[in-house]
């Protein structure tokens, strides 16, 4: 210890710091001259490679370097150097670097430096660490705070481990590019994230930053404000308040720990790591509690402005509609009107139509009439035209030569002349002679002329004259081209326009008439036209007026539907508003308490972590008195926001979440909730005392679907099972572990998990495993008070599961009611799975419509599916609501008649108690919860019938007590047979208000004081530490021993009497105290004379208080223990000096039908492990006895058993494993749980003696001698052997050789009687 204690205290790893193949030692450096030695070398290689430093290494520098320097080789370690300037912050800094094998970075100040600049040199120091991959010191001080930004920066790189937005895009990429294939490696995602996370973490573990500051001012305590380093959701205000609180909590379960070592010898540690999981998991709940109660708050204020919404929509549309009504009435009139003008006009129209189809009739008939007549006259012409055609062809072959020749003629010949007037007359000359002939033929376009003339219009005068002149002619076309050329053109040329006038005389009777019926045509088709105009001008008018009725018309459908949307949209906002209005009541006030309980969170997450982080090893009373009485008072005193009242469950669970945790096998009281709730929500994986297996069956049936994976510490494969559910994700559970836990999962218990989120990896052993999120591990022990080391408490959160009296009660009164109202038990068991379901509906109901609220978009009135579904939610919510206010009646009818059975609960789950509160007494006595309810229904079945119900319960308590009497002092040695009756007796007796517990421990341990007490003892036949014990009993309970001491002193004589009886707990106690005290009462008093006759005393206490057959243990029955045992249960003998139970066994054997081949026996020792096994297998399955005798030579391979047990899940009905043991403390809890244990010893005192030995000793026996003396002498010799075994308590006094007289000896003597 003076080695440990003495100063000064150094510890450190740089005594190889210069050597670079040594490894580094964190060790104890000794004294001031070792370390100075140390460094000084250190120092002087430091002045040798880098520029020289002049320091004075004394005493407070040396601890100071030593600081610093393992501040500087710890992982992300960082410095805060406090000191006036020159005082050597940074000489000692950069010499500590050096021996830690760090780089120092420093800025550089300048002219105009600022936080851009400041951001550069960063982006080198990062690039330093992250790319080069270079240990760096980043030494800040005062004076390089240029501007106060600096320090956020600062900060940053402090919590989060860079400063964010410090590289621009393209830099990042290039960063990310030159880090990539690193990353991979090192097991990153290859997204950009995942990598340029690996960058962060890189730089962050390569980064140590020591603050240089003076204290001088108020510079530093203003910084030291502004960035605090607490949770940005504390408020200021309360800020002290809860660093307080925190502390105060730490402190008080250190205290409290303690304490429930000094009173229930159960140990807790608390760690560093305690603390520091408490102020992360308040920071993560309050921020997680924060997030969920604002999400609900959103949904409630949109769920309340939607209904808002439909309310003023309501009044909105109530008007709206009002005024709609006015006008489409107004609508419908103007359109009536309308449609009364349409109808005139239509009828107008048709007037005019069929006018106009009359005429278009008759018009197509003038046409086909002209059609004919055209088609007669132009037929006619037609065959004129060839000719005339001909005509035109000659004159076209006739050329302006040609016409000259015959105008160059002074007098030309006659047929040229005679053509040439002939021409002339069709022309319509009036001088008809040579002179206008040639006048005629001068002109420029004379022969185009003559085929462009108007033939029709040659007057039928001229054509006579013409015909006239070529009858005279008497000329040929051959002569006449013979004389001339052109004359003879112009011949054919006259001859075939008479023919064509002749043709045209003829027809033009037909022309004149086709042209008076056209005249006709045109005149009707102008009438017609007429008649189409004006047809055309009504159309017009009645589509004009189709169009406005039609869009009056659609403007009235318009109104009339938007007045129909109208009704639908009041009808919507009425079932919206009608039927949530007490949702909308319901959720204002939600509203606002959730606005409520969100400032309460700072007050009750502090509470709850504090909860989740420390009290998981305490048992209920304990946790109670710190949760509510030490820390929400605390809370409270300090004016930390918390609600009232404040229930842990509340916060961190539900009673959806309670109700399955119930129906996967969890008991619902509320230390057992509160277990679940540590197992559920604790940060660190739970490691569960679980002596009654509660917690076990509770996590095989709650991660059953989840492909739990069970093992144990002892199986040769677990490393591999536990890594493929790391890998996959899956829950394992390590059961049967003890006090030690193998190392190798440390790593996993610790959650030591590298890796970015893409691919996290865990060392286990020595390899790397995938490591899945989902992954959960948990630890179950049998043992009832494990002593863990304090490393499991900071690696695990240790739970205490060990039942409680309430929790008993209630599971035993669901056993009672199950045997005696079943109909009624399962009623309300399935009431209890109803509520839960209903309760789970009417969440989800509620959600529900605060969801469809939330996400229904556009007008809400118009979402008929919307108001259906929500009126339909809110209907079945009311169903719902119902059928939970009659299942609330009906329960609290149900429970009222369950509570009338519930005095024998009570009892039973106190006689539990009794029995596994043995264990303390010996490793051996080890009950399960499992046997025990076997043994409760037995008495349940055992107890007589009565219609009564209080002597109904008067004969269950009276049954269930004997028989777990009976059913513990078979397993118990016999000295502790008597210990066992008394703790029942006052436990039953606290249980009904008497022997109060200050009572109880004044008896066990009297006066415990060393200060004697003032007042001198009057007598001196009483012993000192008596009248110490007098004095203090007056003192603790001066109701009935006020005067004790006076009445010693005064009436002495009377006192010294009793005193002196040999039995004076059977005499009358002196003066008052007979009658005034109660028979509990009377023991103090005794003890505080007589304390050798308390053993004597307590037999009596019990006799009176329980009756005689509590002190007369029940002798070991073989034919009884068969018909307890079961096949699933083995029954191990606990044996004693001499005992052998295998003759008696063999006996019960031949009795039961199971000799010979059925009986197996094996006596254990080495090499006999795996025959045993096989024999077990064997026996299981063909329904044979199978004795392993001296299991306690192999201890080790009892857990082999034990697992081989567990695995024989439908043993034959007939098979059984009797076990024979010495009582051994490494013997599997396991086995002895689910075992039935009987201990072989002689009973104490001579009457159970000589009545146990009768016990064995058959009818058959008695009569098969005939003489008459023989029952005498078998009597004789069993008050002889009883003698002899009690001798056995005084060892050798009397005796020359110390022997153990067993039963072999009675029965050899007895055949010698014989």
């Amino acid at each position: 210890m003076e080695a440990v204690m003495r100063d000064p205290i150094l510890f450190g790893d740089y005594r190889t710091a210069l050597s670079e193949t040594e490894p580094r030692v964190y060790e104890d450096i000794q004294d001031y001259d070792a370390s100075k030695a140390l460094f000084q070398e250190i120092h002087e290689e430091y002045n040798e490679n880098k520029s020289g430093m002049n320091l004075v290494l004394f005493d407070d520098a040396l601890e100071h370097l030593t600081r610093v320097h393992r501040i500087i080789r710890i992982e992300r370690g960082h410095a805060l150097l406090v000191g006036v300037g020159g005082s050597g912050k940074q000489s000692l800094t950069k010499l500590a670097a050096f021996a830690a094998g760090c780089e120092v970075f420093e800025i550089t100040l300048s002219r105009g430096y600022s936080e851009s600049n400041f951001r550069d040199d960063l982006k080198a120091l990062y690039l330093k660490l992250g790319i080069e991959n270079k240990k760096t010191v980043f030494l800040f001080t005062d004076a390089h705070v240029a501007e106060e930004g600096f320090l956020e920066l600062i900060n940053n790189m402090l919590t989060s481990g860079i400063v964010p937005a410090l590289f621009p895009d393209d830099e990042k990429e290039s960063v990310l590019n030159q880090l990539r294939d690193e990353a991979l490696t090192m097991g990153a995602g290859p997204s950009k994230e995942s990598v340029w996370q690996y960058f962060v973490n890189k730089s962050a573990n390569n980064l140590h930053i020591v603050l240089a500051m003076s204290p001088v001012g108020d510079t530093l305590r203003t910084r030291c404000r502004n960035f605090p380093g607490e949770s940005p959701m504390v408020p200021e205000a309360h800020s002290a308040a809860v660093i307080a609180h925190v502390c105060m909590v730490h402190s008080s379960v250190g205290d409290h720990s303690k304490l429930f070592q000094q009173k229930l010898r159960r140990c807790n540690y608390v760690t560093p790591k305690n603390y520091l999981d408490f102020i992360s998991t308040y920071s993560n709940l309050l921020e997680e509690k924060d997030q969920y109660i604002l999400a609900q708050c959103k949904h409630l204020e949109v769920g309340l402005d939607k209904l808002k919404e439909a309310s003023e929509q309501l009044l909105d549309l109530n008007v709206k509609l009002a005024e709609q009504k006015v006008v489409l009435a107004e609508k419908s009139i103007a359109c009536e009107t309308m449609l009364n003008e349409i109808g005139t006009n239509t009828t107008v129209a048709e007037e005019k139509k069929t006018l106009a189809e009359d005429k278009a009739k008759e018009i197509e008939e003038q046409n086909k009439v002209i059609a004919v007549e055209k088609k007669e006259a132009e037929s006619s012409l037609t065959e004129a035209l060839p000719a005339l055609e001909a005509a035109r062809k000659a004159l076209e072959a006739l050329d302006k030569s040609d016409v000259t020749e015959i105008r160059s003629f002074a007098k030309p010949p006659k047929q040229v002349q005679v053509v040439c007037e002939c021409i002339l007359v069709m022309r319509g000359y009036k001088d008809i002679s040579w002179q206008s002939a040639k006048g005629m033929m001068s002109e420029a376009n004379f022969l185009r002329s003559l085929m462009t003339m108007d033939y029709d219009s040659i007057h039928y005068t001229q054509v006579k004259i013409v015909k006239g002149y070529l009858k005279d002619l008497q000329t040929s076309f051959e002569e006449m081209q013979a004389i001339s050329k052109a004359g003879s053109g112009m011949l054919k040329f006259v001859e075939a326009i008479m023919g064509y006038c002749e043709t045209a005389r003829e027809i033009k009777p037909k022309r004149e008439k086709v042209a008076r019926l056209e005249k006709n045509f045109f005149q009707s088709k102008k009438e017609l036209e007429l008649i189409q105009s004006e047809l055309n001008k009504i159309q017009k008018e009645l589509h004009a007026l189709g169009e406005k009725y039609q869009a009056a018309i659609e403007e009235k459908g318009q109104l009339q539907n938007e007045a129909e949307l109208m009704e639908k949209r009041l009808i919507a906002a009425d079932k919206l508003i009608s039927g949530l209005s007490s949702e909308n009541i319901r959720w204002t006030q939600d509203l606002e308490e959730l606005k409520q309980r969100r400032v309460r969170l700072l007050g009750d997450c502090l509470i709850a972590a504090a909860f989740l982080s420390y009290v998981g090893a305490f048992s209920w009373d304990f946790r109670n008195e710190m949760v509510y009485n030490v820390w929400v008072k605390d809370v409270q005193e300090r004016s930390i926001p918390l609600s009232q009242p404040f229930k842990v469950e509340s916060l961190l669970t539900d009673e959806v979440e309670i109700s399955r945790w119930g129906s996967e096998g969890l008991p619902p009281d509320e230390l057992s909730v509160q277990n679940g709730i540590l197992t559920s929500r604790g940060s660190r994986f739970a490691m569960c005392i679980d002596p009654q297996q509660q917690a076990l069956n509770w996590i095989k049936k709650k991660e059953q679907n989840n492909n739990l994976k069970i093992s144990s510490f002892n199986d040769p494969d677990f490393l591999k099972q536990l890594e493929m559910a790391i890998k996959y994700g899956f829950p394992f559970l390590f059961q049967d572990v003890d006090e030690y836990i193998d190392p190798v999962i440390d790593n996993v218990l610790e959650k030591n998990v590298k890796g970015a989120e893409g691919r996290q990896v865990l060392t286990l052993g020595d390899k790397e495993v995938d490591y899945d999120p989902n992954f959960k591990l948990y630890l179950n022990t049998k043992l009832s008070n494990p002593k863990y080391s304090p490393s499991v408490f900071g690696k695990a959160i240790v739970i205490n599961y060990t039942v409680t009296l309430k929790g008993l009660e209630d599971q035993l009164l669901s056993v009672i009611m199950g045997f005696e109202k079943k109909e009624l038990e399962e009623q309300r068991e399935h009431l209890i799975q109803e509520t839960s379901n209903n309760k789970k509906l009417l969440k989800n109901l509620g959600d529900s419509l605060l969801r469809e609220l939330a996400t229904s978009t556009g007008n809400m009135l118009d979402n008929t599916e919307l108001v259906n579904t929500l009126e339909e939610t809110k209907s079945k919510a009311s169903e719902v609501f119902e059928k939970l206010q009659l299942a609330e009646k009906t329960s609290v009818a149900i429970d009222e008649l369950r509570d009338s059975y519930r005095p024998a609960a009570k009892r039973g789950a106190i006689l539990f108690f009794v029995l596994t509160e043995m264990a303390l007494v010996n490793s051996m006595y080890q009950y399960s919860l499992a046997s025990y309810l076997e043994v409760f229904d037995f008495s349940l079945r055992r107890s007589l019938p009565d219609s009564v119900l209080l002597k109904r319960l008067k004969n269950i308590m009276t049954t269930l007590t004997y028989s777990v009497y009976n059913y513990g002092c078979t397993g118990l040695f016999e000295r502790h047979k008597l210990l066992f009756s008394f703790n029942m007796t006052i436990k039953i007796e606290q249980a009904e208000g008497r022997s109060p517990q200050e009572e109880l421990e004044f008896f066990i341990k009297g006066n415990l004081s060393l200060e004697k007490s003032r007042r001198k003892k009057p007598c001196d036949w009483l012993a000192d530490q008596g009248w110490e014990d007098i004095v203090k009993l007056g003192e603790l309970f001066p109701e009935h021993f006020g005067s004790l001491s006076d009445d010693v002193e005064k009436h002495s004589s009377d006192w010294k009497s009793w005193y002196d009886l040999d039995g004076p707990e059977q005499a009358q106690f002196p003066m008052k105290y007979e009658e005034n005290l109660s028979a509990f009462q009377k023991l103090l008093l005794l003890r505080c004379f007589r304390v050798d006759r308390i053993y004597r005393a307590v037999t009596d206490y019990i006799t009176v208080t329980m009756g005689e057959k509590y002190v007369q243990p029940p002798v070991i029955s073989f034919d009884a223990i068969y018909d307890q045992s079961t096949p699933s249960s083995p029954i191990v003998f606990i044996l004693s000096p001499g005992s052998d139970p295998a003759t008696d066994l063999m006996k019960l054997a031949e009795r039961s039908g199971f000799g010979d081949n059925k009986f197996k026996f094996l006596a254990m020792g080495q090499g006999q492990e795996k025959v045993a096994l096989q024999l077990l297998e064997k026996a299981a399955s063909r329904g044979q006895w199978l004795m392993l005798q001296n299991c306690h030579l192999l201890v080790k391979w009892l857990k082999d058993l034990e697992k081989c047990l567990e695995k024989i899940t439908k043993p034959n009905p007939n098979f059984r494993l009797w076990v024979t043991t010495n009582p051994i403390p490494d013997f599997p809890i396991g086995i002895l749980q689910k075992s039935l244990k009987v201990v072989t010893e002689p009973p104490n005192g001579l009457k159970l003696n000589i009545r146990g030995t009768y016990s064995k000793v058959s009818t058959e026996t008695l009569i098969s001698c005939p003489h008459p003396a023989f029952s005498s002498l078998v009597y004789v010799l069993a008050f002889f052997h009883a003698v002899v075994q009690e001798r056995r308590k005084y060892g050798k006094i009397g005796w020359n050789v110390s022997y153990d007289f067993n039963e072999s000896d009675f029965f050899v003597s007895g055949t010698g009687v014989i």
